[in-house]
C-alpha cells in the first residue's frame, strides 16, 4: 500500500503581474469627482460638444443614484473620494512599437505583447492607465475596410456619427450607478468596425494595464459588425497589487448584425485590491451569434455579468466562463440573456473554483419574452471547492413568458475527494500535483476554447492560485 504524504506547493513567481513602474512625471487628476474634473477630461481629449454633454448628464445621474446595497458582495471598501479617475504618462499614442516609451514597452513585453501580435493577431491595442499608448493593425486587414483604432481617435474622424449613434446605447448611464460613473469619466478603449461579409482570419486584441495605485480605469470598447461579418476579439487585463483600493469600471458594447458572428474572449487578472465593476452587453440580430469565453481570476470584489440581447429570429448566444476565487476574494459572476425573438437559442456553461476562504457566486438571468416562441435555453454551472473554508453559491433567475419555450438549469457543487487525491498519489504524484491535475481537468473545457497564449496564461493563473492550497 502506498503511504500518503504531504508536500508544499512550490512558489510561483507573481512578478509577471505584480511589478510596478514609477509614476514620476505622470499627470494625475485629483481624487474624487466633480464637474470640473469631468470637463477637464473632455477638454484634454478635445471632444465634440455632444460627448461633454453626455458626460455631465452621466455625472448628475451618478450623484443621484445610491450605491448597490442589496446585490452582490459589499463594496463599502470603495471610496470614490480616494480614487483618481485619470492618470496618464502624457505620451502620445503611436502605431510603432519602437516609439513606445521604454518603461511602458517593458511592461507590455513582460506581459507577452507584442509577441502575440507578431505570431497570431491581426491587430493590437495597448492601454496603460487612462490612455492608449499603442495601436496597430495589419495592412491586409485594413485593406478589407476593417477599422480598429482607439475610440477617441475614431471620434475625430469619419466614424464620429456612427459612434454617436451607438455609444452608451446598449449600456445607458441610467442602467446603474457605475454605468453613470463610466459615462462621466470614461477614457481610452477601442473602436472596431467590420464591414458586411468580411471574415477576419486572425483575432484582434486589446490589453489593459492599470499601473497607478488608488486609481480607476474606465475604458470603453465599441464593436460593430455589419451583416455577415465574422470577428474574434480578445481582451486581457492586469494590475499590480497595492494596499489601497483600485477600481475598474469599463464598458463593452457589441452590435452583431444579421448573419454575423462575434467571439469575445477575456482573461481578467486584476490584482486583489481591485473592485471590478465592469459592464458588457451585446445586441444580436437575426441569425447572428455571440460567443463569450470568460475567465475571472483577479480582483477583491467582482461584479461581472456579460449580457446578450437576442433581438432577431434565430439569434444565438453561447457563454463559457470560469471563475477562481482565492483568499480575500468575493467574485459575483455569471451572465444574462434576454430572448426577444422566435427560435432564439442560448447555451450557458460555467465553472467556478474557490479556496482559502474565497467566495464564488454564480448569478444568471434568463428572460424569455412572449415574442420568443420556440426559444431554447440551457444553463449549467459546476462549482468546485478546494477546502472547508471556501464558499460557492448558485443564484439562477428565469423569467419565462412563452409557453413554447424550453428552459433548463442544472448545478453541481462539490469538493475534491480524498479518494481521488489518494489514487493519484499512489501513481507517483505529489499531493500538490494531484490537486492541480484535478483542477486543470475541471477547467479544461474552458481553456481549450481560448487562444493558445491565453490558455497558457489561464493554466499559469490556476497554478498560481493553487499556491498554498495544501495546508
Amino acid at each position: 500500500m502506498c503511504a500518503r504524504k504531504r508536500s508544499e506547493v512550490k512558489d510561483v513567481d507573481r512578478s509577471l503581474y505584480d511589478f510596478v513602474k514609477s509614476e514620476e512625471g505622470y499627470e494625475r487628476f485629483a481624487d474624487g469627482l466633480s464637474p470640473e474634473i469631468v470637463e477637464e477630461i473632455s477638454a484634454k481629449k478635445n471632444e465634440p460638444a455632444w460627448m461633454l454633454e453626455l458626460r455631465l448628464k452621466s455625472l448628475a445621474l451618478y450623484e443621484k443614484m445610491t450605491m448597490p446595497s442589496n446585490w452582490g458582495p459589499s463594496i463599502k471598501g470603495l471610496d470614490m473620494n480616494h480614487i483618481s479617475t485619470y492618470v496618464t504618462s502624457g505620451d502620445t499614442q503611436v502605431d510603432s512599437w519602437e516609439e513606445v516609451p521604454e518603461d511602458i514597452k517593458d511592461t507590455f513585453e513582460r506581459l507577452g505583447i507584442p509577441e502575440a501580435e507578431r505570431t497570431s493577431l491581426a491587430g493590437v491595442g495597448a492601454q496603460y492607465d487612462s490612455e492608449l499608448v499603442y495601436h496597430n493593425m495589419r495592412e491586409e486587414v485594413a485593406e478589407q475596410g476593417v477599422v480598429y483604432s482607439g475610440i477617441e481617435e475614431a471620434l475625430h474622424g469619419p466614424y464620429e456619427e456612427i459612434i454617436r449613434d451607438h455609444f452608451m446605447k446598449l449600456v445607458p448611464p441610467t442602467d446603474h450607478k457605475f454605468a453613470a460613473l463610466h459615462g462621466a469619466v470614461w477614457s481610452g478603449g477601442s473602436f472596431v468596425f467590420v464591414p458586411a461579409g468580411v471574415h477576419l482570419d486572425f483575432p484582434l486584441q486589446s490589453y489593459f494595464r492599470l499601473n497607478a495605485a488608488g486609481a480607476g480605469q474606465f475604458e470603453h470598447t465599441l464593436i460593430i459588425l455589419e451583416k455577415g461579418a465574422d470577428l474574434h476579439f480578445i481582451e486581457g487585463c492586469s494590475a499590480p497589487k497595492y494596499n489601497v483600493a483600485n477600481l475598474h469600471a469599463g464598458c463593452v458594447e457589441l452590435f452583431v448584425a444579421e448573419d454575423a458572428h462575434l467571439r469575445y474572449s477575456t482573461i481578467e487578472n486584476w490584482s486583489k485590491n481591485m473592485y471590478n465593476l465592469n459592464t458588457k452587453r451585446a445586441r444580436v440580430e437575426a441569425r447572428g451569434s455571440i460567443e463569450w469565453v470568460s475567465g475571472s481570476f483577479g480582483s477583491h470584489v467582482g461584479y461581472l455579468y456579460p449580457s446578450s440581447l437576442l433581438m432577431g429570429e434565430n439569434a444565438t448566444c453561447d457563454f463559457l466562463g470560469i471563475t477562481f476565487a482565492g483568499a480575500t476574494q468575493n467574485l459575483d459572476t455569471g451572465c444574462k440573456v434576454h430572448m426577444a425573438a422566435p427560435n432564439t437559442r442560448a447555451n450557458v456553461e460555467t465553472k467556478s473554483l474557490s479556496k482559502g476562504g474565497g467566495i464564488s457566486t454564480f448569478r444568471s438571468s434568463v428572460v424569455v419574452t412572449p415574442a420568443a416562441s420556440n426559444a431554447r435555453a440551457s444553463v449549467s454551472c459546476q462549482s468546485l471547492m478546494l477546502d472547508d473554508e471556501s464558499r460557492s453559491d448558485t443564484i439562477p433567475a428565469m423569467d419565462v413568458r412563452c409557453q413554447s419555450a424550453q428552459v433548463g438549469h442544472e448545478a453541481t457543487i462539490g469538493r475534491i475527494s480524498d479518494e481521488t487525491i489518494f489514487y493519484l498519489m499512489c501513481r507517483g504524484l505529489t499531493e500538490a500535483d494531484a490537486r492541480a491535475m484535478v483542477v486543470n481537468g475541471f477547467a479544461e473545457p474552458i481553456s481549450k476554447e481560448l487562444p493558445l497564449e491565453y490558455a497558457v496564461e489561464m493554466n499559469n493563473l490556476i497554478k498560481l492560485e493553487m499556491e498554498g492550497a495544501i495546508g
